[in-house]
């Protein structure tokens, strides 16, 4: 019958479309509040937004995990280890390297706000939870001023993370338990990206690539 003969049809399969990382340098650039001198912001801003970005791409966090840290929480000088929440209520520990560290205590060092112990780490202009939203647009203005394409957002440095860890000899088991990723299928998508790079680099580069 008709409905039957539908059936049979196999839909298109619908190209998975790749995470687009951000290059090393344009991330640390990102994460750099110097990169932002001459915005009309205080400094305390430009730092704490750059302390935000350097937890995403230092460490791989999801900007809702970044911001639901505590001040009791702050990775500053000396604390190695984070732990938080991802999806499905899943907690994970992270290390932190010694850059995110100085971010945060560069934060803190001019947030003009006393902070909770209990309460969050990165507040907003009146003291209260920071809005994503700001740190959003604070990457936006930067991708802008860096000739930066619109898909350099606050998540593609979470994929940054996977994939520079990836093209550095990683191990995806490990980058899948950093990530807070449930299926290893999930974090295999790095390799995809990673492939795609190569192959981009030995297109441009290599001169039998050219001769064709």
């Amino acid at each position: 019958d008709e409905a039957s003969a539908f059936a049979a049809v196999r839909s298109p399969k619908i190209p998975r479309s790749l995470p687009k990382p951000v290059a090393p340098a344009a991330a640390r650039a990102l994460a750099d509040p110097d990169t932002r001198t001459g915005e009309e912001r205080p400094d305390w801003v430009l730092a704490r937004d750059a302390a935000v970005i350097a937890l995403l791409y230092g460490c791989g966090l999801r900007i809702a995990e970044a911001l639901s840290l505590t001040r009791a929480e702050a990775p500053v000088a000396g604390v190695s280890l984070i732990e938080v929440t991802g999806k499905g209520g899943k907690r994970r520990q992270l290390p932190v390297i010694a850059a995110v560290q100085a971010a945060v205590s560069g934060y803190l060092a001019l947030c003009p706000w006393p902070l909770a112990p209990e309460g969050p780490l990165f507040v907003g202009a009146k003291g209260g939870p920071l809005n994503p939203r700001l740190v959003q647009q604070a990457v936006a203005r930067m991708r802008g001023s860096l000739g930066l394409p619109d898909s350099a957002t606050p998540h593609a440095l979470r994929h940054s993370f996977a994939t520079h860890l990836l093209a550095r000899g990683g191990d995806l088991r490990t980058i899948q338990e950093l990530l807070g990723h449930a299926s290893l299928s999930t974090t295999q998508i790095y390799t995809e990206v990673d492939a795609a790079r190569l192959a981009a680099v030995h297109a441009a580069f290599h001169p039998r690539a050219r001769l064709g």
